[in-house]
């Protein structure tokens, strides 16, 4: 994608082109603009549409551009902080709603993927996050007893279940959570963007927003040809936000993560490493994640940005890891690299904000993107529609803040992944 292989790597490569867009070339109308062509915008957008209302989005690169082109391709439910932790942050009413919604996310995108036939590899297996050590054990047990009393269908395996599904002795146990799975992210927004067009939503790519303009009850939304007048404005950019709502992006500390995919596994490897496909992640600090691919695609990450060194460094940090995890792979070859930034927020936890009357955002996903940022723009188009008031909503109100020490951290993240993977670190 703009001609940069480590942009969007396998995920480009192997993807469904997108549906037919271009710039925005003449001033235009419609109830709704949407800005950002990721998971947020175009479910938002989609869901608007089918209800009947006009909407034009606008994406300032290409579809999926930011993160939701970039990422692992795991639908999770949840989000890193723990459930009983929810209520405490959230409090006890916008804790338990969150909770719900996002529990049930993995749902919502697997039902879309159904209903518009959208060819995004799907796997439907669930996920397991893996116990590195007693530490990691305490960390799953403690995480499964607190989705279990909620009803939530995860289970506890111990080491020799873990070491049948993933094919590797290095955990002491794993939850598994059947609710999740994986996809090929970039095909997934692609496939929504196809719907969404079908739907009647309008979209333009290569058409980034400069300014924004007042006008009556409404907004003009100006790009740098041509401006779009409507009664809201949803801002979906995230962590990749410039422009005018640049501080959405501020507000956020990037956290950089790569992905290698090897060549596609012989059938002998494909029996053993993760025959039912379950997307992994593991509970160290420097967390590493793999997953297979639809072609058997090994894709292995990890925390670090593959440039200024990088690139060597966690290449080779990773041939190690997975020499200890499947030595039975023998010499790795990497087919595709890539990387992005993962926005994180201060409590790990997303953030809803109005930046004026009828222009609103939910953002912060802390690496959470495909079930949190699709239902999130169901969410968006709910409240537009009068479904539910902003008192509703699953989120509290707030106002964009910069962290302390933003710059300061970021440096750290990715030196600190680059130096911990030159060392040895171990998964």
């Amino acid at each position: 994608m703009l001609n940069d292989p480590r942009s969007h790597g396998l995920w480009e490569k192997t993807a469904p082109p997108p549906p037919v867009t271009g710039p925005l070339a003449a001033d235009a109308f419609a109830d709704v603009v949407v800005v950002g062509g990721g998971f947020t915008g175009i479910s938002a957008a989609l869901h608007l549409a089918e209800a009947g209302r006009s909407v034009i989005l606008l994406e300032g690169a290409e579809i999926g551009f930011g993160g939701a082109g970039r990422n692992v391709g795991l639908i999770n439910a949840g989000m890193w902080v723990m459930p009983d932790d929810l209520p405490g942050e959230l409090g006890d009413v916008h804790g338990e709603r969150l909770l719900d919604l996002l529990g049930n996310g993995p749902r919502v995108v697997i039902d879309l993927i159904d209903k518009h036939a959208i060819a995004c590899e799907l796997e439907r297996n669930g996920t397991l996050h893996c116990a590195v050590g007693d530490a990691g054990l305490r960390e799953i047990k403690d995480r499964a007893s607190q989705w279990q009393k909620r009803g939530a269908p995860v289970e506890l395996l111990d080491a020799a279940e873990t070491a049948a599904r993933i094919g590797t002795t290095a955990y002491a146990g794993a939850l598994l959570d059947r609710r999740a799975g994986t996809l090929q992210p970039l095909a997934y927004v692609r496939g929504l963007a196809h719907a969404a067009q079908r739907a009647g939503v309008v979209l333009h790519t290569s058409s980034r927003v400069v300014s924004t303009e007042r006008i009556g009850s409404g907004w003009k939304v100006v790009t740098d040809r041509a401006s779009v007048t409507a009664d809201w404005i949803i801002v979906a950019t995230d962590a990749y936000s410039t422009g005018p709502w640049e501080r959405v992006r501020t507000e956020q500390v990037y956290l950089p993560y790569f992905n290698l995919a090897t060549r596609p596994l012989a059938p002998d490897l494909l029996s053993s490493i993760l025959p039912n496909r379950e997307g992994v992640w593991d509970t160290k600090e420097i967390l590493s994640s793999f997953r297979m691919d639809k072609a058997g695609r090994l894709v292995f990450g990890s925390v670090g940005a593959l440039r200024n060194g990088g690139a060597a460094v966690h290449k080779a940090w990773a041939r190690r890891s997975l020499a200890r995890l499947f030595p039975q792979l023998g010499k790795v070859d990497f087919e595709c690299e890539w990387y992005g930034q993962i926005g994180m927020t201060t409590n790990a936890l997303p953030r809803f904000h109005r930046f004026a009357p009828n222009v609103v955002g939910f953002s912060g996903y802390n690496g959470r993107g495909i079930a949190p940022g699709t239902v999130f723009g169901r969410v968006l188009a709910r409240h537009i529609l009068g479904e539910i008031t902003e008192a509703e909503l699953p989120l509290p109100l707030s106002d964009p803040s910069d962290p302390p020490m933003r710059r300061l951290k970021e440096v750290y993240y990715e030196a600190g992944a680059q130096v911990a993977h030159f060392v040895g670190e171990r998964f």
